[in-house]
């Protein structure tokens, strides 16, 4: 079996940067389907391959704290890895998929910057400086073992390729790239995850891949009588859970962007309504209370989700549903 690290077609990133992927003729490749509809797929890597140092590009990146580092001789050789690509100014999928990485790494707890090593590499490099790296990353509190990373745009189209982290759809994506997670170790197997995904789902497959089930200790087994009853199965707390917690709570203070407890009170709703469907478009016309909201909660962007007016009002209505007096206002976590 032969290690699939790239997609077969170019596809062009947000600077017109060829950000393309080719597969080795021949190869063989493993897909399923992911939880959300998206492709992932591992393959082992054959002994006596291209795959390894001569395989990855060794090209020069810098990292958040001003580091210099060679991609495969100080990120991937003798690690397990997962890389993604953002930029800090996205105003689409990026600040939702490093939420989420970041709940998988609290999830993960001591395993992150021990056995598995997590990699952003900005695609956008002439505005992500390193001092502008490090501020993003504080804001979603990134943790141990996490690296905010850029360098030339040639040498960050050549990781891209290499790694399969674009393809062809990315083109015809709004934002110029898909939430492409790809989990491995350079001379073993690679996995496509999506970087959307539920975080307890990514901590399990990222677990489960790089070995950490061998000193796991079993589970007890359990009845099914015993299963819990699922809470809030209904679209708006399905949206909730999958759009909205991993940057903000109702009713336990405030995370990533505001406790949205009482938010139904405080705003207007046709406002509340506008803002959640498109609040990329909100923050761009100056709109007082985006931008005082964009201010406190350190200039995160709050992802434009692409939801419909029905979606919109199902979330609205969830999250007045949780700030009745006297209900339990404590929304699921995620996962």
């Amino acid at each position: 079996m032969a290690a699939l690290l790239a997609a077969a077609s170019p596809a062009w990133g947000h600077d017109g940067t060829d950000h393309g992927a080719t597969a080795p003729a021949g190869e063989a490749r493993q897909v399923d389907a992911g939880t959300d509809g998206r492709a992932s797929g591992a393959v082992p890597s054959p002994r006596g391959t291209r795959w390894g140092a001569g395989y990855f590009p060794n090209v020069p990146l810098v990292t958040q704290d001003g580091r210099n580092v060679r991609f495969y001789d100080d990120l991937l050789k003798g690690k397990a890895v997962a890389i993604n690509l953002i930029y800090t100014h996205c105003e689409d999928s990026c600040p939702l998929e490093t939420a989420r990485l970041a709940q998988v790494q609290q999830i993960l707890g001591e395993r992150a910057g021990r056995d598995i090593h997590f990699y952003s590499i900005s695609i956008d490099p002439e505005r992500d400086t390193p001092a502008v790296l490090k501020a993003y990353a504080e804001k979603f509190q990134a943790g141990r073992g996490w690296l905010f990373l850029t360098g030339r745009m040639d040498d960050i189209a050549r990781i891209a390729r290499k790694m399969g982290l674009s393809s062809l759809t990315d083109s015809a994506d709004r934002d110029g790239h898909l939430p492409s997670l790809m989990v491995g170790t350079a001379d073993g197997q690679w996995m496509r995850l999506s970087a959307m995904d539920n975080p307890r789902f990514l901590a399990t497959k990222i677990e489960t891949f790089v070995g950490g089930w061998k000193d796991r200790p079993a589970a007890p087994d359990k009845s099914y009588a015993a299963v819990k009853p699922i809470r809030d199965f209904d679209a708006g707390g399905y949206l909730f859970r999958t759009r909205c917690a991993a940057c903000h709570t109702i009713g336990r203070g405030d995370a990533v962007g505001p406790d949205l407890q009482g938010v139904t009170e405080r705003r207007e709703r046709a406002w509340l309504h506008r803002f959640i469907k498109t609040p990329d478009a909100v923050l761009a016309d100056k709109d007082p209370v985006a931008l005082e909201l964009f201010r406190k909660y350190k200039e995160v962007r709050m992802p434009n989700l692409r939801l419909g007016d029905g979606d919109v009002d199902a979330l609205i209505r969830y999250i007045e549903a949780q700030t009745v007096p006297g209900r339990d206002r404590s929304a699921p976590k995620e996962g």
